[in-house]
C-alpha cells in the first residue's frame, strides 16, 4: 500500500544470492596499509593474501605497518578465521573448542609463516565483531601479535552443530565453545580491546550477553586493565582528514606508526 494508490500493489520478488566482497584494502599512506574484512567467506584467507600483495606492490619495500579492520564483521566460517589468523602467525594456537564429547575438542595452530614479517599491526574490532572476528582478534591479541583497538566485541563463542531430521527439518545444537589460545572464552564476554576509543559509541548496541537463554562464561580470570585512548593527548597528532572521515581508523594510524617508530628504535 502506497500514498497514491488506491489498492494493494502484488509485487512478486524473487529471492537470488547476494555476493559480497569479503576483503576490500587500500593504502593509507606510503608504507601504511588498510584491510578490511566485511564477512568471513570460503575464500577470505586467499582473498587476504592477494590483497596485501597488492598493498606491497603498490609501495616500494616491505609494508611498514597494517591495519586489520574487523568492525561490524559478524563472523562466518571458521576455517577461514584461522587461515587470516595464520597469516599474521608463525606458530602456536589459534583457537579450540571443548564440549563434551571428544569430537567436539579440537585445535588449530599456526603454520611458520608471516605475511607481514612482523610488521607491526592494529586490529579494530567493536561490540559488531562477533564469532569469527573474535577468533582472529583473540589469537593476535594473545600472542601479542597486534594490538587491538576499539570497543569489546560481540562476544558470540559457542560452536552450533546442525543435525539433519528425517522429516527435513533440522536441529541446531550448542554443542562447544571457542576458547583463546590463552584458555580465555569468548562466550558473553568478547575481546576486550587493549586500547579503547569512545567516540561513536552505540548504547543501544546488544550484545551476546543481553540475550534472553545465552550461555554464560564460565572462565574464571581476572578483567585486564584497559588504555583509554584520551580525547586530548597530541589531539594535532590525529588531527587528519582521515580522522575526521573515521575517527577510529584515524587514531588506529597514529597509533600504528608509534609501533612502527618503536620497533625501527628497538
Amino acid at each position: 500500500i502506497r500514498d497514491g494508490t488506491k489498492d494493494p500493489l502484488s509485487i512478486t520478488v524473487v529471492r537470488g544470492i547476494i555476493r559480497i566482497q569479503s576483503v576490500k584494502s587500500r593504502l593509507l599512506e606510503e608504507g601504511y596499509g588498510y584491510v578490511r574484512i566485511t564477512q568471513f567467506q570460503s575464500r577470505t584467507g586467499e582473498n587476504l593474501l592477494d590483497r596485501i600483495d597488492e598493498l606491497k606492490s603498490e609501495t616500494p619495500g616491505q609494508l611498514l605497518g597494517l591495519v586489520l579492520d574487523l568492525r561490524n564483521n559478524p563472523g562466518g566460517i571458521l576455517s577461514s578465521a584461522v587461515s587470516v589468523s595464520d597469516a599474521f602467525l608463525e606458530n602456536g594456537l589459534i583457537v579450540y573448542t571443548k564440549g563434551r564429547k571428544d569430537e567436539a575438542r579440537l585445535k588449530f595452530t599456526a603454520k611458520p609463516t608471516d605475511v607481514l614479517k612482523g610488521a607491526p599491526m592494529v586490529v579494530l574490532v567493536n561490540a559488531g565483531s562477533a564469532s569469527a572476528s573474535e577468533i582472529v582478534a583473540g589469537a593476535l591479541q594473545d600472542h601479542k601479535r597486534a594490538v587491538i583497538m576499539g570497543n569489546t566485541t560481540f562476544g558470540k563463542g559457542s560452536v552450533q552443530t546442525i543435525l539433519p531430521m528425517e522429516n527435513g527439518a533440522a536441529l541446531k545444537l550448542t554443542t562447544a565453545r571457542y576458547y583463546t589460545p590463552s584458555g580465555n572464552s569468548i562466550q558473553a564476554r568478547g575481546i576486550r580491546p587493549d586500547i579503547t576509543v569512545s567516540r561513536n559509541i552505540s548504547p543501544l548496541r546488544l550484545k551476546e550477553a543481553d540475550l534472553s537463554g545465552h550461555l554464560e562464561n564460565e572462565s574464571h580470570f581476572p578483567d585486564t586493565p584497559v588504555k583509554p585512548l584520551s580525547e586530548t593527548t597530541d589531539m594535532q597528532k590525529f588531527d587528519s582528514p582521515l580522522a575526521k572521515r573515521d575517527y577510529a581508523l584515524g587514531r588506529a594510524l597514529g597509533v600504528l606508526k608509534d609501533l612502527v617508530a618503536a620497533q625501527t628504535a628497538g
